[in-house]
């Protein structure tokens, strides 16, 4: 017998689906019940390799860890991976497949997943009480309906009901979640039961007659109003779409615990991939982390992060176009710490030999560390192991650049010289241990009086973050209906609203 389920849709991109679903996710783990998330098409750089060995979105990981289970290639069977604005490496079960632009893709490659996408969710619906699936984009994409995977696609194929979340914040949330409704088709607004507000501020009672006209204007009710909360973005998923250009990852509220804070700037470079790797720094008591796209904007970080990418030549690149490139490598000159993740590692080498990714062939690095990188068709997918800075550290590899390394002493499989680490090893910087001896270094580098906290477990704020998204559902929802929502599906005789989908 299959478990039941439940599809959340959102009005946009960027509603809250992929929070919303953890919160659920945690509420119902909670509740004793056996739950896991999927998402049958992701469109994101920020990925994660499971044990496997398969890559999937790093959202669906992170719900993974709301429902307590290991995340698998089951729940998000189809990942795109922008390599700019018309083109996508598609990635099937955790398994890269080729570059794909988007007509082609939905010209009839994405209808022709169905199949697979359909068989995933089957599987997971017979081995758990609940699955709660995300969306993407918004259901009501009119141009795109007919080869839809993820939205009402999969809903109606697998009979899914539907909660359509709606950011308040934005504004519009009234006209947003009636023209959803209103352009869907007779069979697709059948399955979807109501809607969920998100991130409201203010007295709830004077939105409360508002929810009503929309109840008698849609005949669907809504199921909760979740409170605006500061973060709880966690794990974005799309790095092509968001524009990190001042942005600051928001840090813990503690105080430093040393005289000194400690300033990261990271490098907004283009097609940014797994920029989350940088959340452990930033929760990190004392340490501001801020994303950058101007030279001068190096001169007071204590530490310089250039994160993983899609796009290695095109970074590299950009990186010279704004005069990034010539501060780096003076930065490097004078012993003031930077560290290459993945992309970022490959960027400060002394050349690249690119025929896979950007097919450019022969390309000169930044030369600050002794490797020469050549980028091979098959990608490297591995959770490694290992120890630096004399602590044991835990990782994951996604590339297709290979590193010969010529030099310099040795950094997580990558190479250190000076106070310039580089290393394929993304998400490294959430061992703990390994985190503050880094800080350390760094700091004392840097001539700051920066101590990290002795005590800091990303493990647990990461755990105290999705609690509170179970907190935000079970306080805020009506659980009792969605519950009958994921056991039962949606209401029956639900109103046809016009003019519904174009023919």
């Amino acid at each position: 017998m299959s478990g039941g389920g439940l599809l959340v849709a959102g009005t946009t991109s960027d509603a809250g689906k992929s929070v919303v679903t953890a919160g659920i996710c945690r509420w119902l783990v909670r509740q004793g019940v056996k739950v896991a998330p999927f998402k049958a098409q992701n469109m994101s750089l920020n990925s994660f390799v499971t044990r496997e060995g398969a890559e999937i979105g790093r959202a669906q990981a992170m719900q993974a860890q709301a429902c307590r289970i290991e995340p698998t290639a089951l729940m998000n069977p189809v990942l795109l991976k922008p390599g700019g604005d018309r083109t996508s490496q598609v990635v099937l079960m955790g398994r890269p497949v080729g570059e794909m632009s988007a007509r082609g893709y939905h010209g009839g490659r994405q209808e022709a997943l169905l199949g697979t996408v359909l068989d995933c969710l089957a599987e997971l619906r017979g081995t758990y009480d609940a699955v709660i699936c995300e969306g993407a984009g918004s259901p009501a994409e009119i141009n795109l309906r007919r080869t839809d995977i993820v939205n009402m696609g999969i809903a109606r194929n697998a009979g899914l009901p539907v909660l359509v979340v709606g950011d308040i914040d934005r504004g519009g949330v009234f006209a947003s979640f009636f023209g959803t409704v209103a352009l869907l088709g007779p069979e697709d607004q059948a399955l979807v039961a109501g809607f969920l507000v998100n991130k409201f501020r203010g007295d709830v009672s004077l939105l409360e007659p508002g929810l009503e006209m929309l109840h008698g204007l849609t005949g669907r009710r809504t199921y909760g109003v979740l409170p605006f909360r500061h973060g709880l973005g966690i794990d974005e998923e799309d790095g092509l779409r968001i524009s990190l250009r001042g942005t600051v990852r928001e840090s813990s509220t503690a105080p430093p615990v040393g005289e000194d804070v400690l300033r990261v700037a990271v490098c907004a470079i283009p097609l940014m991939s797994n920029f989350t790797d940088v959340d452990a720094l930033a929760a990190e008591p004392g340490v501001v982390v801020r994303f950058v796209d101007r030279a001068e904007e190096l001169a007071d970080a204590d530490l310089v992060v250039i994160p993983g990418t899609r796009g290695t030549v095109q970074a590299l690149e950009w990186l010279r176009e704004r005069g990034l490139a010539d501060a780096l490598v003076r930065r490097a000159a004078e012993q003031r710490p930077i560290l290459g993740v993945c992309g970022g590692f490959q960027i400060l080498g002394e050349h690249i030999d690119d025929e896979v990714e950007s097919r450019r062939g022969s390309v000169d690095g930044l030369g600050v560390l002794p490797l020469r990188v050549r980028f091979a068709h098959e990608k490297t997918l591995t959770r490694p192991v290992g120890e630096a800075l004399g602590e044991r550290v835990e990782g994951y590899e996604i590339h297709h650049g290979v590193a010969q390394l010529t030099g310099g002493e040795a950094f997580l499989d990558g190479c250190r010289v000076g106070r310039t680490w580089g290393t394929h090893w993304h998400g490294s910087l959430e061992s703990d241990g390994f985190r503050r001896a880094f800080l350390r270094e760094v700091a004392a580098a840097a001539g700051r009086r920066f101590v990290p906290a002795a005590d800091t477990s990303f493990a647990a704020l990461r755990e105290e973050q999705l609690d509170r998204l179970g907190d935000l559902i079970e306080q805020h929802a009506d659980t009792d209906a969605l519950w009958r929502l994921i056991e039962s599906g949606a209401p029956q005789g639900l109103p046809f609203i016009p003019p519904g989908a174009p023919a």
